[in-house]
């Protein structure tokens, strides 16, 4: 082993050992590696030095002294070598990108398989552990759909029952790579009756975890990690929950890190579809009924749209009427406000755009001020 190798071994033990001290957090890990320098230098700094740094109080800087967690360290290093499991510090430049614009990204990222967490596209879909038919068909679905536009799209997921499960079985389905972040650490897999799928996703995708590999599954381990969930993806969708839980504290962390919600609506008074109703009607999440909405809502570019558009485009049309049909025909349809909020303009100055474009055989209009391409 290198010099440089022995030096790298030696601040990855430092920085497992600092993900480790309880009360240090990664938010408080990150400031302490920032202001001294390295991880390293964190458990080299004396006590009294510790206590007058901003945030570190007696009993964690005892902590950071103690040298305890320097052995439990050196054992994790040595577990995740021999069970092939990468790790990634959060100054790296191969961490996940997305996850590190969060201001709470973990200090260290463990992750066993074979996918970049840094692809183009990457969403999260979460929801109720207690799925109904309905819900599985919308997931599978908009996947399917999904991945007939994106074949590199990534789907993240948390691997639990119900919506998560039903996401990560329909993207292994479409030969999608899926990422499951876990609420523990790799020496299990919860709940044990997806194992076999987390062995599948392995080698379609990647596991990944923030929580050392001997980490029980306990239940705030599960709230923590839905941050990560949060912070992968460019967006998350949530199809049917209730009004409080695990789907509901991911939407919201996702909106405070500044990314798009989505949900899917349901029938008012269906429990599993309170929660989404709820972001939709609070205008925290846009409301999705197919895979075109998503790609609206995303902005998203069908793949290979653009030559098609060209070649099949009318010749005949004004700047404002091309713009118009080009939009709805990269979405198949949208409805009139959908049209004005794109194009930037009233709807009264489209109006006649959109009636030239429909007497001329090009869109169709359908109840509900929905304008969609013509076959």
């Amino acid at each position: 082993m290198s010099h440089a190798e022995m030096k790298n071994d030696k601040e990855l033990i430092y920085t497992i050992a600092l993900g480790m001290v309880p009360s240090v957090g990664d938010i408080n890990a990150k400031k302490l590696i920032s202001h001294l320098g390295s991880a390293t230098a964190v458990f080299k700094e004396p006590y009294h030095s510790l206590i007058k740094i901003p945030g570190i109080g007696k009993k964690m800087a005892s902590y950071l002294c103690s040298g305890e967690f320097m052995k439990k360290a050196g054992e994790e290093l040595d577990y995740i070598r021999k069970h092939n499991i990468d790790i990634k510090r959060f100054d790296e430049p191969d961490y996940p990108e997305r996850l590190k614009e969060c201001p709470d990204s973990p200090l260290l990222i463990y992750i066993k398989g074979n996918a970049s967490l840094n692809e183009n596209k990457i969403i999260s879909i979460v929801g109720t552990r207690n799925i109904t038919r309905k819900g599985k068909d919308i997931c599978n679905s908009l996947i399917h759909d999904l991945a007939c536009e994106f074949p590199d799209l990534i789907i993240s997921s948390g691997l639990a029952y119900g919506v998560d499960i039903t996401a990560h079985k329909a993207a292994l389905k479409e030969n999608l790579k899926t990422v499951a972040v876990l609420g523990h650490g790799f020496s299990t897999i919860y709940p044990s009756v997806h194992l076999a799928i987390a062995k599948q996703i392995m080698s379609q995708g990647a596991l990944i975890t923030d929580f050392p590999s001997f980490e029980a599954p306990e239940r705030n381990n599960f709230l923590k990690r839905n941050r990560i969930i949060a912070g992968i993806s460019d967006a998350t969708l949530v199809i049917e929950s209730g009004r409080k839980g695990g789907a509901m504290i991911t939407a919201d962390i996702a909106l405070s890190y500044n990314r798009e919600v989505m949900a899917v609506p349901g029938s008012p008074g269906t429990p599993y579809s309170e929660g989404c109703n709820l972001l939709i009607k609070s205008n925290r999440a846009a409301l999705i009924e197919s895979a075109n909405d998503i790609f609206y809502t995303l902005n998203w570019l069908k793949s290979g749209s653009e030559n098609k558009q060209r070649k099949l485009f009318p010749e005949d049309l004004s700047p404002l009427e091309d713009k118009i049909f080009e939009l709805i025909y990269e979405f198949g349809e949208l409805s009139a406000d959908q049209i004005s909020n794109s194009m930037e303009k009233p709807l009264h100055q489209l109006s006649s755009a959109l009636l030239k474009l429909e007497f001329s055989g090009y869109i169709e209009s359908i109840p509900g001020n929905i304008y969609r391409r013509k076959n």
